[in-house]
């Protein structure tokens, strides 16, 4: 079973920029769709973009142009690159994966496999 571990979250001054890394061990994470997430405390999450194992993406309204998802598959890892950042953005940040077709891919519900989250936080 593939298992995905965060990366890359930490203190950023609005403006500013972050990389997130989901790296998967115990499989190959070439053939998952992968998604990140976010959450704040007492809410649910909420779908910020997606890549599938094709490379096809989509992105939440609210980041698109600012927001980067890309896939390494030598390294199994899928990134997300986040610029122009916003106070807003601060969130804790879920990377998932699923070899399950849905259409509805920007439900937490359709991804099976999770990692544990990294926190991101942007200063005003």
């Amino acid at each position: 079973q593939v298992q995905l571990v965060e990366s890359g979250g930490g203190l950023v001054q609005a403006g500013g920029s972050l990389r997130l890394s989901c790296a998967a061990s115990g499989g190959t994470l070439s053939s998952y769709a992968v998604a990140w997430f976010r959450q704040l405390p007492g809410l649910e999450r909420i779908f910020v973009g997606r890549i599938t194992s094709g490379g096809v993406l989509d992105y939440e309204d609210s980041v698109k142009g600012r927001f980067i998802i890309s896939r390494d598959d030598a390294r199994n890892t899928v990134y997300l690159q986040m610029n122009g950042l916003k106070p807003e953005d601060t969130a804790d940040y879920y990377c998932a994966a699923t070899r399950r077709t849905s259409w509805l891919w920007r439900r937490a519900s359709s991804y099976n496999i999770w990692g544990q989250g990294t926190h991101v936080t942007v200063s005003s």
